[in-house]
């Protein structure tokens, strides 16, 4: 029976040295499924584990992807799920950790798959919304799935996130000639593993301040210059993300560097209070606080396994 250990919970909370930690006492490789981290141009700003983290265990998923390629969750729960058969042949324990809870999801349980889109569609899609606005993906959505724009459309349309959303809808629609609501609920692909899911936790406001910390650490690092870097790319939907819009803005004038910075402080917090959010629905995982003892983890794991077995 193959194991695959997955450790998730929100940002900065140490989900990176306790899978080294893990990895190093089951000899075994670790799969990282945080999203923005592929992107070998996005370093300081996704919290890419340091050289030092990356020699103490074998990485896959991590800057092994540009901002230039279009790159989606179904592509890499293809290539994950390719990456874990071959890593179980040498050891039926492997480790999963990062804080994108849709692209956790997509490899523990399988995710509805679309067909591939016409870049071409893409490229219309996206020029029509600059011109017309989320009034056009709506009716465009309104028209091409009625079922599935009752459920998403009126929802807070002016969020980033859900533009983002509207704009996969509507193009799987015109590529397919099918409504999006059609692709849902597959069956899902059965997996050769088994998970045993690990979440880290703290108090709101030690998490709170493991996230100021960090990102001072980010902006000594040079976020500012990697973002000033990518700033003539910021379009790009990889770039749509805390750390770098707000330094965008700041490049604009839009707003001072020193508020730039409380703002990445803020939104960070946001997005972990949404990552806890979503995580906390996982089931049957287990929960620790952030300082629990390496030693106490690693018992819970092999305890788990031998009642597996049994």
């Amino acid at each position: 029976m193959n194991y695959l250990i997955t450790i998730i919970g929100p940002t900065a909370i140490g989900k990176t040295s306790l899978s080294i930690a893990l990895a190093q006492h089951f000899g075994c490789d670790i799969l990282s499924c945080d999203s923005r981290q592929f992107f070998k141009e996005m370093r300081i700003g996704t919290a890419v584990p340091n050289a030092s983290e990356l020699a103490s265990a074998k990485h896959h998923f991590i800057q092994n992807k540009s901002i230039f390629e279009h790159y989606t969750v179904g592509d890499f729960e293809k290539e994950a799920i390719m990456q874990l058969d071959k890593l179980f042949l040498k050891n039926n324990i492997q480790i999963m950790v990062g804080g994108s809870g849709l692209y956790v999801d997509a490899v523990l349980k399988g995710f509805d798959h679309f067909p591939d889109i016409d870049n071409a569609i893409r490229k219309k899609l996206n020029a029509d919304f600059e011109e017309l606005g989320i009034t056009y993906l709506q009716q465009q959505l309104q028209k091409l799935d009625s079922e599935y724009y009752l459920n998403i459309a009126l929802k807070n349309p002016q969020t980033l996130q859900n533009q983002q959303r509207m704009k996969r809808f509507v193009e799987v629609c015109l590529a397919t000639g099918k409504p999006y609501s059609s692709f849902l609920n597959q069956k899902k692909n059965q997996r050769n593993f088994t998970p045993i899911i690990i979440g880290l936790e703290a108090e709101r406001a030690i998490m709170y301040e493991r996230i100021n910390q960090r990102v001072d650490s980010m902006i000594e690092e040079g976020l500012v210059k990697e973002a000033e870097s990518l700033f003539e790319h910021q379009q790009l939907n990889a770039l749509q993300t805390v750390g770098y819009r707000e330094l965008f803005d700041y490049f604009e004038g839009k707003i001072s560097l020193d508020f730039a910075i409380e703002e990445i402080k803020k939104n960070t917090r946001r997005f972990s209070k949404r990552q806890l959010t979503w995580f906390k629905r996982t089931e049957h995982s287990i929960w620790f606080d952030y300082v629990t003892e390496r030693k106490t983890i690693i018992d819970y794991i092999n305890s788990k396994i031998t009642n597996l077995k049994s």
